[in-house]
């Protein structure tokens, strides 16, 4: 028998989806923050008593797993590469899943990084699919198809394809890729693989660990109605991003603040960094 409850059962007793909830900007908690100041008011004195505990990954007996649920967790939220890839074989297969150890790296050329749990001597669908034709769709999860895009990482036998699973709806109208992109996405980019690394585990010696394999971005993809006519600019409310946070929880993007970035001379200078300098030396002799 589970030690989890059935989870019908619990999404049952939570709020309905809350329709209403657009993309919107607000102030900061603290407009008048100024240089030297710390952190802000939301940062409580009995905040500042807490103590903190280290953890060494490598504790002899601490788990593997116990790593990986503490940094799924702590590194939040994590944007989701949703990854199209194709087998390249006679009876080609369509493959499609999400990762959360994703993330855009450089942008000339543009470059993402995808982290995968697995070894190239055992590697699961994507991954396979990647070394093989070196070839892939990155589409971006909104959420209109958040529950599909979650679908397609159910544990299928290869062969099988997570289209026909979630329902989504393969275009194969890309320009430098045979691989498709998701149509219902909002954003999704053509890409080739740029290079690959594989790690060795800490953990267990002589054991491969995971591959990080890096991809070159060569079209973009931009539903019309979400690009500005510079075609530099996608519109967060239209985007409507899905995030990744610890366990099987899923983030939304509601709520932002701006906050231009400090230029030194105007905003600092010389005379007040030293001042600062110093009210941070007083502070810190004091503590």
């Amino acid at each position: 028998m589970s030690r989890h409850p059935d989870f019908k059962t619990v999404e049952a007793s939570r709020p309905d989806w809350d329709t209403s909830a657009n993309f919107h900007l607000t102030k900061t908690s603290n407009p008048d923050w100024t240089p030297g100041s710390g952190a802000n008011n939301l940062h409580t004195s009995a905040d500042t008593a807490k103590k903190h505990v280290t953890i060494d990954p490598y504790e002899p007996g601490r788990p593997s797993t116990f790593n990986y649920k503490l940094l799924i967790s702590a590194i939040t939220p994590r944007p989701i590469g949703f990854i199209s890839t194709r087998s390249g074989q006679e009876e080609e297969t369509l493959n499609l899943a999400p990762f959360s150890y994703f993330n855009v790296v450089c942008t000339d050329p543009p470059i993402f990084a995808v982290g995968f749990s697995s070894p190239l001597a055992n590697p699961k669908d994507t991954l396979r699919n990647l070394m093989d034709n070196g070839e892939c769709t990155v589409n971006i999860i909104s959420e209109h198809f958040i529950e599909a895009a979650n679908y397609t990482s159910i544990d299928a036998p290869t062969g099988i394809s997570e289209w026909d699973v979630s329902g989504l709806t393969p275009s194969h109208d890309c320009v430098t890729v045979k691989t498709p992109r998701v149509r219902e996405a909002v954003f999704s980019v053509e890409c080739k693989v740029e290079s690959v690394r594989e790690f060795d585990s800490k953990g267990t010696p002589g054991k491969k660990s995971g591959v990080m394999v890096l991809l070159e971005g060569l079209r973009f993809w931009v539903r019309e109605d979400a690009i500005n006519e510079e075609g530099n600019m996608v519109a967060t409310d239209v985007l409507r991003p899905v995030s990744r946070l610890g366990g099987i929880g899923y983030g939304r993007t509601v709520q932002g603040v701006e906050l231009p970035r400090p230029v030194f001379e105007r905003d600092v200078g010389m005379e007040g960094y030293e001042k600062l300098k110093e009210e941070q030396r007083k502070k810190q002799s004091t503590e």
